[in-house]
């Protein structure tokens, strides 16, 4: 089996968190009006579509991208099914996982919010006593299919200090409409932007070889 492409595309119309602005990509030089390039021109924040959170996103001394060991991104990965209709809670946490293990979570997110144009606050998140249970376990990353660990009136905060303070590193905005829960092989790399506090990426899984 091949690479899955589990990022959102970058476009317009995509959602975004209430308060930021709107993805901007425009094409701004084209060849077909005698211009010596094509060139397109993007506009967004780093906390768009399927991304990274660096430490300094919610953490005042935390760091940023540039400290994020890339091993972390890459290699083993377990896909959760969660189906619960508020949040991911501590008893959808796997208890046999391993320090440094990577853990991203289906929830109906995938099948009823990604689609829909407008943003969704009742999003699934990852509770606070999720994200404990996940720092005790002392993962390497965690995964989310919506565009916050965190929920929109619950639990934004804590959850994002309890994961980052303890090291995780976070993806959000992933796409696990089409995939199953299981083993895979995560490849996940975010822009490189010094100082920033998260950066857009590109993410894959495909299933684990025997």
């Amino acid at each position: 089996m091949g690479w899955i492409d589990i990022s959102t595309p970058l476009r317009g119309d995509m959602l975004v968190w209430p308060g930021d602005d709107a993805v901007r990509v425009e094409q701004t030089l084209f060849l077909d009006r005698g211009d010596t390039y094509n060139l397109t021109h993007l506009a967004m924040s780093a906390h768009t579509g399927t991304h990274i959170d660096a430490p300094r996103h919610f953490l005042r001394a935390g760091a940023g991208m540039e400290t994020m060991p890339l091993d972390v991104m890459m290699g083993p990965a377990r896909v959760v099914d969660v189906n619960d209709a508020e949040a991911v809670r501590a008893c959808h946490v796997p208890a046999d996982l391993k320090p440094g293990a990577r853990v991203l979570f289906r929830t109906r997110n995938s099948t009823e919010y990604l689609g829909r144009p407008h943003f969704v606050e009742q999003f699934i998140y990852v509770a606070r006593d999720a994200a404990q249970a996940l720092a005790d376990a002392r993962v390497a990353l965690v995964g989310i299919d919506y565009l916050s660990v965190g929920g929109f009136s619950n639990d934004l905060v804590e959850t994002h200090e309890i994961l980052l303070g303890a090291g995780v590193w976070v993806v959000e905005g992933i796409v696990l409409t089409h995939v199953p829960p299981g083993e895979y092989e995560l490849a996940c790399m975010p822009l490189l932007i010094p100082g920033a506090d998260g950066a857009p990426a590109r993410a894959m899984l495909r299933e684990c070889r025997d």
